[in-house]
């Protein structure tokens, strides 16, 4: 023999609907005779309830994996929190909500065409520097004789030498390496 649905939710602390819905979600058990043992309710309750929605003291939750509690804390001092000892519910849900909200306004920059595609934008970088070299190298063949010409020498030499200073000038800009790759 148990007690009253009211009786257990003034013990527990809420209302009597909270307890009926409880009941009715199977997350605490009844007695045959419809009262309830608050041993046996209050274990089931703990177990099955989530700890930011409970008024009660929360029990020790089981080990989380490393990574996450690291993500967490990462998360936490990026937004100049607390993250020191061990992690609890609120902090990783503040964390989940951080993580969230910069989804979302990634999300909004993304569909206002303010983010660009990353392997988009080096695959433009890359044609484009392509190109520029392109038009060096074959630089030397369309001003070598006019060169030669206003300088009164002949255009072979001309365009040999002015080929070599130009690759020479292409070697030196290929060995400079962006530091964001």
């Amino acid at each position: 023999m148990g007690i009253s649905i009211r009786a257990y939710a003034r013990a527990r602390g809420v209302s009597h609907v909270a307890v009926q819905k409880a009941i009715r979600a199977g997350r605490i058990p009844v007695e045959p005779d419809g009262t309830i043992d608050p041993a046996k309710a209050d274990a089931a309750w703990v177990r099955s309830t989530e700890p930011g929605r409970s008024r009660a003291k929360p029990e020790k939750l089981k080990p989380v994996a490393e990574a996450a509690v690291g993500s967490v804390r990462e998360t936490l001092k990026e937004q100049g929190l607390p993250a020191s000892g061990s992690v609890t519910f609120v902090q990783a849900r503040t964390a989940h909500e951080i993580a969230k909200a910069h989804l979302a306004r990634l999300r909004l920059q993304e569909r206002k065409g303010e983010l660009v595609d990353r392997a988009r934008a080096t695959a433009l970088v890359f044609r484009l520097a392509r190109e520029e070299r392109d038009a060096w190298a074959n630089w030397p063949a369309r001003v070598a004789a006019l060169m030669a010409a206003e300088l009164g020498v002949e255009a072979h030499p001309m365009q040999k030498l002015l080929e070599t200073h130009v690759r020479s000038h292409l070697a030196e800009l290929a060995e400079i390496r962006p530091e964001f790759l």
